[in-house]
């Protein structure tokens, strides 16, 4: 079995909270013998794979595979060409540059509803989408690597796995994939 969540904002991961009033998956109706396929942090949004077919975590999450993701993010200012490229080329997190990735700034911004609570929104500084196509999954990456070239992460949504995407689950809703979604999820190009 494979699903689909689109994961809200403040919600963890995993389905036993790590502190009182914490939300997690438990509270959106899963199939009890289903575990997230990755993870998405507490402070993104977004696509959600959980299975109970042990197989598939190797497939989609070992870096030697080179599974793509994509994500909306919205970042603080707008990035300029040579940030973008350095992004694409990669980022120095812990020492170890970033595997290249894609990414363009999206004209005009994609229409997601709103987060709530909503992104702080400043006055005089002004935000721009982005969408990045990653194949490495490290810790709180995408933020990381934004900020890295001075732009912060406001909101970060993740749209896609491989080739599968699902704009029309709302937020905090899941589905059963079919047999054709499954074979998007592992097709990378």
């Amino acid at each position: 079995m494979l699903i689909a969540l689109h994961k809200p904002y403040d919600v963890l991961s995993q389905f036993t909270p790590e502190g009182p009033g914490q939300r997690t998956l438990a509270e959106f109706g899963l199939p009890k013998e289903v575990y997230p396929l990755g993870r998405l942090d507490r402070d993104s949004e977004g696509l959600l794979l959980l299975t109970n077919e042990r197989a598939l975590v190797d497939r989609l999450l070992n870096p030697r595979h080179g599974h793509p993701r994509t994500y909306e993010v919205l970042v603080e200012r707008v990035p300029e060409e040579p940030a973008l490229a350095q992004l694409a080329r990669g980022v120095i997190l812990d020492g170890r540059a970033t595997l290249p990735c894609r990414v363009r700034r999206m004209e005009p911004a994609p229409d997601h509803p709103p987060r709530v609570p909503p992104v702080r929104f400043r006055k005089n500084v002004p935000d721009c989408w982005l969408e990045l196509t990653l194949t490495e999954g490290r810790n709180r990456q995408v933020r990381r690597m934004t900020a890295a070239i001075g732009h912060p992460t406001l909101r970060l949504i993740r749209t896609a796995v491989g080739r599968f995407s699902a704009p029309d689950l709302v937020v905090g809703t899941w589905k059963e994939l079919t047999a054709l979604e499954r074979e998007l999820v592992f097709r990378d190009k």
